[in-house]
């Protein structure tokens, strides 16, 4: 699944659109490796993502087209969130 898709269809981040800039920005890391929204996302990769002060790391546990709303936190398990110190 594209990385963009991914990131609205989890909510990690509300809109697809939002989800591509924040992609294409450099702002978010699939195992490692700086991604844009195109980027492929399969179960077991690590996501980090740079919400301006925030780093939250998580691992996709689940990969599907279509999610309701409540199921959608059972996409991703959270393995941190930490606040960048400036």
């Amino acid at each position: 699944m594209r990385l963009d898709k991914y990131l609205k269809v989890s909510r990690l981040i509300k809109r697809r659109t939002l989800a591509k800039e924040f992609a294409d920005q450099g702002r978010v890391t699939i195992n490692g490796k700086i991604s844009k929204s195109s980027g492929n996302v399969g179960v077991s990769d690590i996501l980090v993502l740079g919400f301006g002060g925030k780093i939250v790391t998580i691992k996709v546990t689940d990969v599907s087209e279509i999610v309701k709303k409540n199921g959608a936190g059972e996409m991703y398990e959270l393995i941190s969130s930490e606040n960048r110190q400036q």
